[in-house]
């Protein structure tokens, strides 16, 4: 009798837990479809940015090529290089800034699209383009199509060949772990929002005083201080 009492109860304790859990997974699905539909309109939809991972100037040398040749579409440059070395870089190609921006909250691949995203979304960009390197593949593919892709924007890669040793290191591990935190802060990013507070134009870097205090960049740019101070 007693045994019977505890099966019926176990019965009834699953019988709540799932009438709980459905209209959550219903709610989910129903929000992937209409994600899923968003994505489709996005991948339709004109590049709206050009968003370049840190970690190879080789990267900044390419996007300040491709800021000469579109100018209208806004950049935004998640921990690069040293800021007067990327002046220097659309100095040289004769790059417009006004659309370029810098974010320097970022210490990580995952950190390059948890402090873009909100940016982005800002924008209202629904399309951009990925600027990174074959050595930082797939992982940043993967982080921005999770974290990115949960949130509408649809993203397309730009691969820039490396020059010597590339400062990225992908491994099996780290692959994981970062898209196991991906896909946690993809859902979390529906209802949350962390702003990077060190985020401004390149336009508004201070030359004066870099050249005051002294910078050097990295040999692959082909840039020396003494070059871009000179008036």
């Amino acid at each position: 009798m007693k045994e019977n009492q505890i099966i019926q109860r176990n019965k009834k304790n699953k019988t709540i837990v799932l009438l709980l859990l459905l209209p959550i997974i219903s709610g989910l699905l129903v929000w992937l479809a209409g994600n899923a539909i968003l994505l489709h309109s996005a991948a339709q939809a004109p590049v709206g940015a050009y968003l370049v991972l840190g970690g190879s100037i080789k990267r900044e040398m390419y996007i300040a090529q491709v800021a000469k040749q579109y100018p209208q579409i806004p950049i935004l440059i998640s921990k690069g290089s040293q800021d007067p070395c990327i002046v220097g870089l659309f100095q040289r190609e004769n790059s417009s800034m006004e659309q370029v921006w810098l974010e320097h909250c970022a210490n990580s691949t995952f950190g390059n699209f948890y402090f873009s995203l909100p940016i982005l979304k800002k924008w209202g960009v629904q399309h951009i383009k990925l600027v990174t390197s074959p050595t930082h593949l797939p992982r940043a593919k993967w982080l921005a199509q999770i974290i990115l892709g949960f949130n509408g924007i649809w993203v397309e890669t730009d691969i820039v060949k490396e020059v010597g040793v590339p400062g990225n290191r992908e491994s099996p591990l780290k692959i994981v772990l970062d898209v196991i935190r991906s896909l946690m802060w993809a859902v979390g990013s529906q209802v949350m929002e962390t702003k990077c507070q060190v985020v401004y134009k390149l336009t508004e870097v201070n030359m004066i005083q870099h050249c005051q205090s002294g910078f050097k960049c990295e040999r692959q740019a082909q840039l020396e201080s003494e070059s871009i101070c000179t008036p």
